[in-house]
């Protein structure tokens, strides 16, 4: 007889060993809806992967998505500063928000305050399904002559829908320029969404570059470009550019109470 041992199978009814949990959060996206789920053991090193994980998943559907926390586990605010980091880049974005589904508290203090929290995620889908998807408009353009025409011709069709045309004139500057900007230092296909929200318009381009734009001010007169991003200040209350894993999102807001000042000064 060998003097080898063979490992002892359990038996029926036996229980399998426990297996500690693999360290690591897993981030699922569910295609087909809204729903990201975080799962596993979160750890410090996480924060960056997820992060790029949710804005992509932001940069790439329109409106909200729901986070969905309730088989992850963690110690610490860091995961709520995480979701409130991601909430804070995506405020100006055409509704673009967060929806955090924490049945166990898992985010606490400031960040609980700040984020859309639900116990349990029937009551994050009614909330989501009560977002007015409806009033977001979407276009895919190529990076050719005649994509900042139809941006235009999208804008100005949002402002008359969403009654606000003292911003079709500004709103179609800035539309111009982030188009503009894609076909000439970009040069990929570009995803063109604008929303309303309470006396304000909301305008993003999301491109596949992450080079991101220059802005320096006034340019010099004898310059003979440079003063796009200028012109989209000039009009914008807000505007910026977030990145994202395979590209970005230049965004800007208007304001309606803004065009008297828009057109007198």
């Amino acid at each position: 007889m060998s003097g080898t041992e063979r490992p002892t199978r359990p038996g029926p009814g036996t229980p399998a060993p426990v297996r500690p949990p693999t360290p690591g959060c897993r981030v699922v996206v569910d295609d087909s809806s809204a729903l990201v789920r975080l799962s596993g053991v979160w750890e410090p090193t996480d924060a960056d992967r997820v992060r790029d994980a949710l804005l992509a998943r932001l940069g790439d559907r329109p409106g909200p998505i729901v986070v969905d926390l309730t088989e992850l586990r963690c110690v610490g605010a860091s995961v709520g500063r995480l979701l409130t980091e991601v909430r804070q880049a995506v405020s100006g974005w055409p509704a673009a928000d967060l929806l955090v589904v924490d049945p166990a508290g898992t985010v606490t203090g400031a960040a609980a305050a700040e984020s859309a929290v639900y116990p349990d995620p029937a009551e994050a889908t009614a909330a989501l399904a009560r977002t007015p998807l409806a009033a977001v408009l979407t276009e895919e353009l190529m990076p050719a002559v005649g994509a900042a025409r139809r941006a235009r011709q999208l804008v100005a069709d949002g402002c008359e829908r969403w009654r606000m045309p003292e911003l079709t004139e500004p709103a179609c500057i800035a539309v111009t320029e982030m188009v503009n900007n894609v076909v000439a230092h970009a040069s990929t296909p570009m995803t063109l969404r604008l929303a309303p929200g309470a006396g304000t318009l909301h305008l993003s381009v999301r491109d596949h570059s992450r080079q991101q734009p220059r802005y320096a001010g006034l340019a010099p007169l004898t310059s003979a470009g440079g003063r796009g991003l200028l012109l989209i200040d000039t009009v914008a209350r807000r505007w910026g550019s977030t990145l994202l894993p395979d590209g970005k999102v230049i965004w800007c807001v208007l304001h309606t109470e803004d065009e008297s000042h828009w057109h007198h000064d």
